[in-house]
């Protein structure tokens, strides 16, 4: 594993209880970083925390709960001094249905969730970013975002708003020491996959040229760089874990 230094930098991944979460806090972590896990599942968030050590915390949080996140983060920046890096995994896919079909309430949710959940959070930390002229922000966007899925309209036009999302920061923030970039994954083989079926699972391991699902662990080593002072000059940027699937 490469030395990534994060050495005494604060940092908040959302969704941090299990999945791609949990392999980026533990790879910040294992790179001297002070993580807080945010989880809608709190027990979990706790002791994942608990099992990573060095210092990480976990606490629930629900990010679609606007005042909730803000609460969080201004408590964890009094009691730290500082939040220096944001990661956004918190999301769902949705079922998988087609796009006349789909359920509002459940075409809502999604978007409050994976849209709405990741600007609450940019909001909630970019001030105090802004104060220190120094921060990193990772949001989790999807190879569905920039294909689009059939039978995900939901969930791939979320994830297309993250990326428009990435874009418009990374160069309203672009003349500070802030990146704001965002990955577009593959599918990774976690518990997002419950909510999926296996008809839509064999379509999207058919669309990837390696011939396999994407590891976790893959994605926190890109996350960890994005995330380091070393990523001084890209920002607004989208990078690509898809196994070959995107080339553009």
């Amino acid at each position: 594993m490469n030395q990534i230094d994060l050495d005494g930098r604060v940092a908040i991944v959302t969704g941090g209880a299990q999945g791609i979460g949990r392999a980026v806090a533990e790879r910040f972590a294992a790179s001297g970083a002070k993580v807080e896990i945010w989880d809608l599942d709190g027990a979990l968030a706790a002791r994942v925390a608990g099992e990573i050590g060095k210092g990480a915390t976990g606490i629930a949080i629900d990010v679609t709960d606007a005042v909730a996140v803000k609460r969080a983060a201004d408590a964890l920046e009094a009691r730290l001094g500082r939040v220096d890096i944001l990661v956004t995994s918190a999301g769902i896919a949705g079922p998988n249905l087609k796009t006349w079909e789909y359920p509002l309430d459940e075409w809502a949710k999604i978007m409050r969730l994976n849209v709405d959940g990741t600007l609450h959070c940019c909001q909630a930390v970019i001030p105090g970013m802004l104060k220190r002229n120094y921060g990193r922000l990772v949001l989790v966007a999807s190879i569905a975002g920039k294909e689009g899925n059939p039978n995900a309209s939901a969930y791939s036009a979320s994830k297309a708003a993250v990326i428009a999302l990435t874009k418009s920061l990374g160069k309203e923030l672009a003349d500070k020491d802030i990146a704001v970039n965002c990955i577009t994954p593959a599918a990774a083989r976690t518990r997002i996959f419950d909510q999926m079926s296996e008809e839509h699972i064999g379509y999207m391991l058919a669309k990837i040229p390696r011939g396999r699902f994407l590891q976790p662990d893959e994605v926190a080593s890109m996350v960890g760089f994005l995330a380091s002072a070393e990523n001084s000059f890209t920002t607004g940027a989208v990078f690509d874990l898809s196994g070959g699937r995107a080339t553009y």
